[in-house]
């Protein structure tokens, strides 16, 4: 995937409020679709004009507002439209923004860190993933990075089927459940690389390799990103579950505090698996050095049995004169006969020590 990102050095500078786009894609165009309905109709607008939209939110009902793609003018734009607080636009374009929930009285903003894993892919994708909610309606802006599945499909889908609860209830029930399906997917990310971790730890006790140290340096970075990314999402939640924010209603907090149970389960499995990455580590190393203490004594052995046959060669390869084994008959026999006892004798003391 081409990453064409700037850094936040780029800021450097800047006053409050200018709008730059710090994240891994940058388009010309927005995607922008309006989805408007209530329980009796629904209405879609396909590629609606930026210029429109604060026109389209005047209707009876909830909208949703989906905006797919960042750019600086049309997050500009929007917010000129719905009079959005120019830092709240320069965090929504910040896509290395920590999770946070901003409440403006007038609307609420919440940004949270979306986890998929693409179809075919062996690792997690992320981006941003930044709300407004007002009094009737949601406004979503994504990224929409290549190959990465789209987090807030499963709302939509529930929203175009047949009239359910969602078409129901009001926008802070829309808002519950496109961060409920964001928070839904860290459950996929963990199972993901829970299943790395298990084969990997059975790998490090069977067949350690200094492949798998580098492999388990990555897992650890990735868990690392997982805690800070979700664990902001629990102060965040609580807010709203406390009914604290503006347009929440009572009736949408039971909802919220079901999120805010899966985001305490998100991150207790999180530290399980960092633990579990820790003591894998421990393995790692106890195993190596268990195999190198089997070379060891391997060789020690060896060494060990060619001692005294070293010195026996050693003592017969003096040649002084009066050796009279050396013009024996039957010396080099018995000497090599006396050789192999000793070798065997001691292979045999050795394997009954159980030292190999």
């Amino acid at each position: 995937m081409p990453k064409i990102r700037k850094s936040m050095a780029s800021k450097v500078g800047l006053p409050p409020g200018t709008l730059l786009h710090i994240g891994d894609m940058r388009v010309e165009k927005a995607n922008i679709n309006v989805l408007h309905y209530n329980e009796d109709f629904i209405n879609e607008t396909y590629d609606a004009k930026v210029s429109e939209l604060s026109g389209l939110v005047t209707r009876p009902g909830v909208t949703w507002i989906n905006v797919r793609g960042l750019n600086s003018k049309t997050v500009e734009c929007i917010g000129q439209q719905f009079h959005i607080h120019p830092l709240v636009l320069e965090d929504i374009l910040n896509t290395d923004q920590r999770p946070k929930l901003g409440d403006y009285g007038d609307y609420l903003c919440v940004i949270l860190k979306s986890l998929v894993v693409p179809t075919g892919a062996d690792d997690y994708a992320a981006e941003q993933v930044s709300f407004i909610l007002g009094p009737d309606y949601v406004i979503s802006f994504m990224e929409s990075l290549p190959g990465g599945r789209d987090v807030l499909n499963g709302v939509y889908e529930r929203i175009k089927g047949r009239p359910g609860k969602i078409r129901r209830q009001s926008a802070d029930y829309l808002l519950y459940a496109l961060i409920d399906s964001v928070v839904d997917h860290y459950f996929l990310v963990l199972e993901h690389l829970g299943e790395k971790i298990e084969t990997m730890e059975e790998e490090i006790v069977t067949q350690p390799r200094p492949d798998l140290l580098s492999r388990l340096h990555a897992l650890k970075h990735d868990m690392l990103f997982l805690r800070k990314s979700v664990w902001p999402v629990r102060e965040l939640v609580s807010v709203l579950e406390r009914g604290e924010a503006a347009y929440i209603q009572e009736s949408t907090l039971i909802y919220l505090r079901d999120v805010y149970d899966h985001v305490i389960q998100v991150i207790e499995t999180v530290e399980i698996y960092r633990d579990m990455l820790s003591g894998m580590m421990d393995i790692y190393l106890s195993s190596v050095s268990n195999k190198m203490s089997e070379v060891m004594k391997m060789l020690t052995i060896i060494s060990t049995i060619f001692i005294p046959l070293t010195f026996i060669a050693g003592v017969y390869g003096m040649n002084f004169d009066n050796m009279p084994e050396l013009k024996w008959e039957y010396g080099y026999p018995l000497i090599m006969s006396i050789m192999l006892g000793i070798a065997l004798v001691m292979v045999r003391y050795f394997r009954k020590k159980c030292w190999f």
